[in-house]
């Protein structure tokens, strides 16, 4: 298994992953339940430069020529800006307008999602593409991570946890009650 930053080529497996740690706020964005139309709205943003969900944000773990795993993560400063054509895209595409809070702000590269392929699931990649991250993002550039997570979600929270992530604050995102976590 090799950590890489992830290319346009990339971008189907991306979306799959992607989908998979956050299937239903994708169906929110789009107002569907559709996992075709998820897929098609995730892989249109990933294959381009400058959004939130391009390629350029990703990080991948490959497995035999494969794309296992991604994970998103771009600086929280730049959110308004890489939001922009997710919601022209929801506009045109889907006649959805984009409402959802700020899920991260100034001072912290931001992990959106990390997806792991059905199949790796279990198998510790999530957590090996989380302290990649901390050991890139922390240890190298002494940068602070943060993320949200699902207060339903006390797996998650556990392994944020015990790689040291602490809890800042709460927040609402997309009608969930989700805690701020971060390390540095």
């Amino acid at each position: 298994m090799i950590i890489r930053k992830a290319t346009s080529k990339d971008s189907q497996e991306i979306a799959f992953c992607m989908l998979l740690a956050m299937e239903d706020i994708v169906y929110t964005f789009i107002g569907e339940n559709t996992t075709e139309k998820a897929l098609a709205f995730l892989e249109s943003l990933i294959i381009q430069k400058n959004n939130q969900y391009s390629y350029e944000n990703c990080w991948v773990i490959e497995s035999d020529n494969k794309v296992i795993a991604a994970a998103n993560i771009y600086n929280g400063a730049d959110l308004k800006q890489l939001r922009k054509p997710v919601a022209a895209l929801l506009k045109t595409r889907f006649n959805q307008k984009l409402t959802c809070e700020d899920e991260t702000q100034f001072g912290e590269y931001y992990i959106d999602c990390i997806g792991v392929s059905s199949s790796y699931q279990g198998k510790g990649v999530g957590s090996k593409i989380l302290s990649f991250l901390i050991d890139e993002y922390v240890h190298k550039k002494k940068e602070t991570l943060g993320l949200l997570v699902d207060k339903e979600n006390p797996n998650a929270k556990k392994l944020y946890l015990k790689l040291g992530f602490k809890i800042v604050g709460e927040k609402r995102f997309v009608g969930k009650a989700m805690e701020h976590l971060q390390i540095h």
